[in-house]
C-alpha cells in the first residue's frame, strides 16, 4: 500500500480552499496529469454533498480512469474520496482545512492506495507518486491565481 501525506499553511481562508478542492469539475484545468473529470451524479444527504466522479489521468501513453465517491462536508471543512472502480485494489483520500485566521489556513491532504496488479503498479506507480507529491501544491497555486496573494505562505 502506498501512502502520501502533506500539510501546508496557505494565505487563503479555509473556506476558499475547501471550495477550490470541492470544485472537482475544474481539476483538468490545473491538476497535474488530470485529463478529464466527469461527475456522474450529485446529491445532498444530511448536510453533506455526495458525488460520484470519474477521473482520467494520463502520462505519455498511459491512461487510466477510476471512479470515486466524494463526500463534501462544508461544516466540518473536510472532503473524503472513496474508491469505487478502476485500476486500484483500494484508494482513499482525505482533505481537511483548518482555520488559522481570516486569510490563512492549514490544509492537510492524505492518500492511501494500492493497485490491483503488480504490472499496473510498475507501469503507473511512478506517475501516481509524482501526481500525489505535487497535488496540494497545485491547489495552492490555483488558489493564488483565483484569490490573489497577500503574502508568502509558509510550509509545514
Amino acid at each position: 500500500m502506498h501512502h502520501h501525506e502533506t500539510s501546508r499553511t496557505v494565505s487563503h481562508s479555509a473556506e476558499e480552499m475547501f471550495d477550490l478542492v470541492a470544485d472537482v469539475e475544474k481539476y483538468p484545468q490545473f491538476v497535474p496529469f488530470c485529463e478529464r473529470l466527469n461527475v456522474r451524479g450529485r446529491k445532498q444527504i444530511e448536510g453533506r454533498t455526495i458525488l460520484v466522479a470519474d477521473m482520467t489521468v494520463g502520462y505519455k501513453m498511459l491512461r487510466e480512469t477510476f471512479t470515486s465517491k466524494v463526500t463534501l462536508d462544508r461544516e466540518a471543512l473536510s472532503i473524503r474520496a472513496d474508491y469505487l472502480d478502476g485500476p486500484f485494489r483500494t484508494m482513499e483520500n482525505i482533505w481537511t482545512f483548518e482555520r488559522l485566521g481570516e486569510n490563512q489556513a492549514k490544509i492537510h491532504f492524505c492518500i492511501d492506495y494500492e493497485f490491483k496488479s503488480r504490472t499496473l503498479a510498475t507501469l503507473m506507480g511512478a506517475m501516481f507518486d509524482r501526481v500525489f507529491r505535487t497535488f496540494a501544491a497545485s491547489f495552492e497555486r490555483r488558489a493564488d491565481t483565483l484569490y490573489g496573494t497577500e503574502g508568502a505562505p509558509s510550509r509545514a
